[in-house]
C-alpha cells in the first residue's frame, strides 16, 4: 500500500500538474496585465486598512487582516524551512529561482481564488459565512458541476488530518524532543492542550489569536534569518549568483558530489514552490471568504499577499542561509535535505542561536498550520454533511493532533499528499472557467477607484 501511494503522489504531483498550478498563474497574471506585481504596494495599504474597525463593511466573521492571517497560518509552516531544503538538495541553488517565478504568477491564482470565495460565499444557518472551491464551483459553475465541488470537499476533509494536523504535530514533537529532551506524548499533550483553547471556539477565536500569532513568529524567523545573513554578509553576493546562474545551467558541487541539471531545478523549485504557498490548491480561499468586507476584488489583492508574504518573504530567508554556507565547500556534503539541512545551515551560520532559530521556527509554523487548516477541514466537512457536525469535528481535531505527536505516519503522510494534489484539480477547473468574472470584476474595480480619485482631487 504504501508502494502504491508513493506511485500515486507522483504521479498526482508530477509534470502535468505542475503544468497546471503555473499555467494557471501565468493565465491570469497575463489576464489581469500583471495587476499583482503593479499593485504591492496597494495592496499593503489595503491589508493594513482592513485592521482598522472603521473601515470595516460588510458581511463577514472576521476582518480582512485576519483572514490573510488565518490563510498564512495554513501556508507558512514546515514547507518553509524543510520544503525549501529539500528543493535545494535534490534541485540545487537554482531551484530557489524558480520558487520564486512560481510565486509572482501564484499571486494571480490566490487574488482569483479569494475574490471568487467572497463573491459565491453562503450564509450558514449558525449565521456564520461558507465560501471557498466549493461554493464557487456550485455557485459559479451551477448545480450540474456539484459533483466537483463535492470532490474537493472530500479531498480537503481527507487532507487536512494528514498535512495540516497528524504531520504538522509529528514535526513539533520531534523538533521538540531532538532540541529538549521532552518525550513525544508530553508534547503532544501540551498541544493538544493549546489547540483545544483555540478551535473549539471556532473562526473568530483562530482568527484572533493567528492574527498576533502569524505577525510574530514571521517576523522572528526573518530577524533571525537576517541575523546570520549579517553574520556572513560577506557570501551574500555570491549566494545571490549562484542561484541566478544555476537556475540555467547545470551546476555541480565542489569535491566530486553530483550535480544538478537545470530541469532538476524547475521542477523541485515549482513542486516546493507550490506546496509551500498552496497557490491553487483551494484551501487559502475558504478563509478569505469568510472576510468582513463589502467587495470581493479588494479581499482578492489583499488575498495575492499570502503567496507574496509565503514565498517571496519567508521562503528566501530559508533559501539564502542554507547557500550562503553551500559556497564553502567544507560545510556541504550534499547528504542532508529537509529540516536537517536547514538546522546544520543555521548552526554553521551562526553557531548557538542558528540552531534555536530553525527549532522556533519548526514548533511555531507548525502550530499555525494546525490552527489554519482545522478551519479548512470544518468548511469542508460542513459542505458534505452539514452543520451539525462541526463541533465535534473540533474535538475530533483536538485528540488527532496527540496521536500524531506519537505515531508514526509514513501512511499517513503518503494518503495527506495524494489528497492535498487532488484537491487541486476542481479548484483549477473552477479558476479557468470563471476567470472571465475575475477579469471583469477587478477591471470594473479599478476603473470606479480611478474615478472615485479623479472627483476627490
Amino acid at each position: 500500500m504504501q508502494d502504491f501511494l508513493s506511485k500515486l503522489s507522483g504521479i498526482v504531483w508530477g509534470p502535468p500538474m505542475l503544468i497546471l498550478l503555473v499555467g494557471t498563474g501565468i493565465y491570469l497574471t497575463f489576464g489581469l496585465k500583471w495587476l499583482t506585481v503593479r499593485k504591492i504596494g496597494y495592496a499593503f495599504k489595503m491589508l493594513f486598512q482592513g485592521r482598522k474597525k472603521e473601515a470595516q463593511k460588510g458581511e463577514g466573521d472576521i476582518t480582512p487582516f485576519q483572514a490573510l492571517m488565518t490563510a498564512l497560518a495554513s501556508t507558512i509552516g514546515t514547507g518553509n524551512i524543510a520544503g525549501v531544503a529539500t528543493a535545494i538538495a535534490l534541485g540545487g541553488p537554482g531551484a530557489v529561482f524558480w520558487m520564486w517565478i512560481t510565486a509572482i504568477f501564484g499571486m494571480a491564482t490566490k487574488l482569483g481564488e479569494a475574490l471568487l470565495a467572497v463573491k459565491y460565499r453562503e450564509i450558514k444557518p449558525t449565521g456564520e459565512m461558507a465560501g471557498g472551491p466549493m461554493y464557487y464551483i456550485k455557485n459559479g459553475m451551477g448545480e450540474n458541476w456539484s459533483w466537483l465541488a463535492f470532490l474537493f470537499a472530500l479531498f480537503g476533509s481527507v487532507a487536512a488530518f494528514g498535512i495540516g494536523n497528524t504531520v504538522q504535530s509529528n514535526s513539533v514533537a520531534r523538533a521538540v524532543e531532538g532540541n529538549l529532551g521532552i518525550p513525544y506524548w508530553i508534547t503532544g499533550l501540551i498541544l493538544a492542550i493549546l489547540t483545544a483553547l483555540v478551535v473549539i471556539g471556532g473562526i473568530k477565536r483562530i482568527a484572533e489569536v493567528t492574527e498576533r500569532l502569524v505577525p510574530f513568529m514571521a517576523i522572528v524567523y526573518v530577524l533571525g534569518s537576517l541575523w546570520v545573513i549579517a553574520a556572513n554578509i560577506d557570501m551574500l553576493p555570491g549566494a545571490i549568483a549562484l542561484i541566478l546562474k544555476s537556475a540555467f545551467t547545470p551546476y555541480s558541487f565542489s569535491g566530486g558530489v553530483a550535480g544538478f541539471g537545470v530541469m532538476s531545478a524547475i521542477r523541485f523549485g515549482v513542486a516546493r514552490g507550490v506546496f509551500s504557498n498552496e497557490a491553487g490548491l483551494g484551501s487559502a480561499p475558504i478563509a478569505h471568504a469568510a472576510a468582513k468586507t463589502d467587495n470581493m476584488v479588494r479581499q482578492g489583492i489583499i488575498g495575492m499577499l499570502g503567496t507574496f508574504i509565503d514565498t517571496i518573504c519567508v521562503c528566501s530567508m530559508t533559501a539564502l542561509v542554507i547557500i550562503m554556507t553551500m559556497i564553502m565547500p567544507e560545510r556541504w556534503d550534499g547528504q542532508l535535505t529537509g529540516a536537517e539541512l536547514s538546522a546544520r545551515a543555521f548552526t554553521q551560520g551562526l553557531p548557538g542561536p542558528g540552531g534555536l532559530i530553525v527549532a522556533f521556527g519548526l514548533i511555531f509554523f507548525a502550530f499555525s498550520t494546525i490552527l489554519g487548516w482545522c478551519y479548512y477541514g470544518e468548511k469542508c466537512l460542513e459542505y458534505l454533511i452539514g452543520s451539525g457536525f462541526v463541533k465535534p469535528y473540533r474535538y475530533l481535531w483536538v485528540v488527532a493532533v496527540f496521536i500524531g505527536a506519537v505515531a508514526e505516519l509514513d501512511m499517513v503522510w503518503s494518503v495527506a499528499d495524494v489528497m492535498n494534489g487532488l484537491m487541486a484539480v476542481p479548484n483549477l477547473i473552477a479558476l479557468l472557467a470563471l476567470s472571465g468574472v475575475i477579469f471583469k470584476t477587478t477591471k470594473e474595480y479599478f476603473r470606479e477607484s480611478a474615478i472615485q480619485i479623479s472627483k476627490d482631487s
